[in-house]
């Protein structure tokens, strides 16, 4: 199975991609989640516990536009084996759509192309977030959606995300039967049209945001809007605007190379100031594909995933919208968020890294409310287990009305610890016991640390990088404690550059 990032770069003037030719079936406004047609072909039978992914990621599909897997040729050949394995008999319908990169067109065109060929009949929602396009895929008569993002990654990296009839994205055994489809027929589909551009999906996407705020009126509020020139940019400020609110947009101008560059969730540095400029009430900042949600207060302090968490779960809990009184976070929140929920005598149930382990425990502990500090905030059934950073805004929005209290005084309960997190660039993924020097360096940063912090080791699922967390009390410390082990992977590992 050929890589995601070593490969032959697609010639130019590949063909433009398939499309249905049948008419748009109509949309409903919103609705409840459809059940899927029977007869669905059964994926392969793949065990997941044996036999190791090569294509796919914990998010799908990342990487190099135009190398391995992510030219139009294999992505042509990717969609044809995703029709294969999820088709069912009689029509299949797909959605596709893209976060508004240079790139996102073609390989929606060319993902089009394989599953007409395998049966399907596709339309495109064209610029949409991935939560906009897994909502749509749940609620909309399609039975599955690919979503060609590459989220807060630069503009010359692309991605593809793939979600069932239900919105959800697919379990590692579909993934597995996938790829053993390819590995079978790897052969590019090199005929079709474009699918067709249905604009009542992004009303429908909407209509769904505007009934989750039911009686929201911004009217006054003054918000400041970064969307990072992504999948965001046409939908969050129709939304706000129809509520009422003066919007004030940046980085909402997508142009095919300028997504996340120097802006949105992972870059809020240009929001804090335009929040100063205009004396805005508050500040929000999606990433890439709009699944992330940061805010800036109205003395614009910076208003992590773990402070939304805390005005959320708090907020819910006053309303009694927070069953068990209990929410899930993951291992890399701060000690912040368990003071301040354990404050307000709320549970905070930690799980492994990732929205999909989120979600796994969402819906095992049957609650409403999870999320990561890096702004990716799921929903539970309310909003059907989808991460989606605008109707996250909306939320909290939400919670400023009903409390009639400003976003930092929401906020106030959350007082980060101090924490380092770093980010080294690897050629490979070795268990870090394997890396020479990094055990020592650990147990020489916990013994420092003296039980009052924390240190954290992990890879990326998505990219070559190691991540080191170290959390303490004193923030000079773990950023010494925190280099010395990043120093030692870097050596024992190697740069990926």
């Amino acid at each position: 199975m050929a890589g995601l990032t070593r490969g032959t770069r697609a010639p130019s003037g590949y063909p433009r991609g398939v499309g249905a030719s049948r008419s748009a079936p109509r949309f409903a406004v919103h609705g409840p989640a459809r059940t899927p047609p029977p007869n669905r072909k059964k994926p392969v039978a793949v065990s997941a516990e044996t036999k190791e992914r090569h294509l796919f990621g914990t998010d799908g599909i990342r990487g190099r536009y135009g190398t391995g897997w992510l030219a139009p040729d294999p992505v042509s050949a990717l969609g044809r084996a995703v029709g294969n394995v999820l088709g069912h008999a009689g029509t299949s319908r797909a959605l596709v759509g893209h976060d508004g990169r240079r790139s996102g067109p073609t390989l929606e065109d060319a993902i089009g192309r394989g599953l007409s060929a395998a049966g399907f009949e596709v339309q495109s929602a064209g610029l949409i977030t991935t939560p906009g396009l897994a909502l749509l895929a749940r609620t909309q008569p399609f039975d599955l959606g690919v979503m060609i993002s590459a989220s807060h990654n630069p503009a010359s990296d692309n991605g593809i995300k793939i979600f069932g009839a239900q919105g959800e994205k697919l379990a590692d055994e579909v993934e597995l039967a996938i790829e053993a489809e390819l590995e079978r027929d790897a052969s590019p589909v090199t005929e079709g049209n474009r699918p067709p551009h249905v604009a009542e999906l992004e009303e429908a996407y909407l209509a769904h945001l505007a009934a989750a705020c039911d009686g929201l009126d911004l009217t006054g509020k003054v918000i400041v809007l970064d969307c990072a020139n992504g999948g965001g940019s046409r939908v969050a400020p129709r939304i706000l605007g129809r509520l009422g609110a003066r919007v004030v947009g940046i980085a909402c101008a997508p142009d095919g190379e300028n997504i996340n560059e120097g802006c949105g969730s992972t870059h809020p540095e240009g929001l804090r100031e335009a929040v100063r400029l205009h004396s805005a009430d508050l500040g929000i900042a999606l990433d890439g594909d709009g699944d992330r949600c940061i805010l800036v207060d109205e003395h614009a302090q910076l208003v992590d995933g773990d402070g939304i968490l805390t005005i959320l779960a708090r907020h819910m809990k006053n309303t009694g919208r927070l069953p068990g009184s209990r929410i899930v976070a993951t291992v890399m929140s701060n000690k912040g968020l368990h003071r301040a929920l354990g404050d307000a005598d709320i549970e905070v149930v930690t799980v492994g890294v990732g929205d999909r382990r989120v979600v796994e425990a969402l819906r095992r502990e049957e609650l409403a409310l999870g999320g990561e500090q890096s702004g990716h905030i799921v929903f539970g059934p309310e909003n059907h287990f989808i991460g989606d950073g605008t109707y996250t805004a909306l939320r909290v929005l939400q919670a400023m009305t009903e409390s009639s209290r400003s976003l930092s005084e929401l906020a106030a309960p959350f007082q980060a610890y101090p924490q380092v997190l770093l980010n080294v660039p690897v050629a490979s993924k070795p268990a870090f016991a394997e890396v020479p020097g990094v055990e020592d360096a650990v147990a020489a940063a916990e013994d420092a640390l003296a039980g009052d912090g924390r240190v954290l080791l992990r890879y990326s699922g998505t990219e070559n990088l190691a991540r080191v967390m170290v959390e303490g009390a004193d923030q000079d410390e773990i950023r010494t404690l925190a280099g010395a082990i990043a120093k030692c992977i870097a050596a024992g590992i190697g740069s990926a550059e």
